[in-house]
């Protein structure tokens, strides 16, 4: 495993990063959720992702029991506020001062430890004004249950206001959430740049497009029984806008380019978002425990020029890269 550190911080994190957002606590057994933490400990991740939203806050449960007796200070625990939770009243959402000092309680509860490493804001919050999101999050840095601050989806605008807000209140705002991967590259042209003038780094989700980059959708065929495409809790949603023919087509044609490497579609695809020196670490899941090992795998390998050049001709005009793409919900969902 290699290490990066995140943002302008002396803070490192595994390039690998294991997050538990569609899987744990719904989509799978809770013990076997546990062997896919244990697997990514033993691969060396140290690194690993969550939200009190995901499955209505039950997977930061499964992690906190799946991480009782490691060592706390070799481990980076983060989790996000924003989302709906409980049972959805009108202050169980958002970025109030309110929801974000009860949410930090709950959250460090259920992940059985005192403080996190990175708490983020998980989307942007357009009906509580930025100062009080941000004055929250500085009351929980001095409290000491949490020890840097992030975010997710913010649009550049965003990050350099926030920024800005941070400075002036004494905490750093170190990493930034986005959506990214050969598919979907909506902060290249606006977020990136701004986030490396501002000492921000990228944690990136769904490296590998919702598993459609891991080659295993064919065009003309019918989805693989027990893929995500074909599960009616959620995965199938997300993954829809990416099963076209056209775009499976191109997917196909990454398959020779991953073999010249000598990686496997996954390893290129995650290996790929570490290319961009932005980015800090690639969040990855896993329902069995034997996809870990795979994904690791990604960590510290180099794409040389001429790979890259084949994988932009072989996605081409298939990528999405408007920046408005980049977009937080206009109001709440409670």
């Amino acid at each position: 495993m290699e290490f990066r550190y995140l943002g302008n911080s002396g803070f490192k994190v595994s390039e690998i990063t294991f997050g538990n957002w569609l899987t744990h606590g719904s989509q799978v057994e809770n013990d076997v959720a546990s062997q896919c933490v244990r697997a990514a400990l033993d691969a060396g991740i140290s690194t690993f992702d969550t939200a009190d939203v995901y499955a209505n806050t039950a997977a930061e449960t499964v992690l906190g029991e799946a991480l009782t007796g490691e060592r706390r200070e070799s481990l980076e625990i983060f989790t996000k506020v924003f989302g709906p939770t409980g049972p959805k009243g009108k202050n169980d959402v958002g970025l109030s001062r309110k929801h974000i000092m009860e949410s930090i309680n709950g959250s460090l509860r259920r992940l059985q430890t005192d403080y996190v490493d990175l708490y983020q804001a998980h989307r942007y919050d357009f009906e509580t004004p930025l100062e009080e999101t941000m004055q929250a999050f500085a009351d929980i840095v001095r409290q000491g249950k949490a020890l840097y601050i992030g975010v997710s989806e913010w649009t550049a605008e965003q990050l350099r206001e926030g920024h800005r807000l941070s400075k002036e209140l004494g905490f750093q705002l170190i990493s930034n959430q986005p959506q990214y991967s050969m598919l979907w590259r909506v902060i290249e042209a606006e977020v990136v740049p701004a986030s490396e003038e501002l000492g921000i780094s990228q944690i990136v989700w769904s490296p590998m497009a919702q598993g459609v980059l891991s080659g295993k959708y064919l065009p003309g065929q019918p989805a693989p029984e027990g893929s995500r495409a074909t599960d009616s809790k959620g995965g199938a949603k997300m993954i829809e806008r990416w099963m076209r023919d056209d775009v499976l087509t191109g997917v196909q044609a990454l398959k020779p380019i991953a073999a010249e490497a000598g990686l496997t579609m996954p390893q290129l695809a995650v290996a790929w978002v570490l290319q961009n020196p932005n980015v800090a670490s690639a969040i990855v899941g896993a329902s069995r425990p034997e996809q870990i090992a795979d994904s690791v795998a990604a960590a510290g390998v180099t794409l040389e020029p001429d790979v890259l050049k084949k994988i932009d001709d072989a996605i081409g005009s298939l990528a999405e890269r408007d920046p408005a793409k980049t977009t937080s919900p206009a109001t709440r969902e409670a």
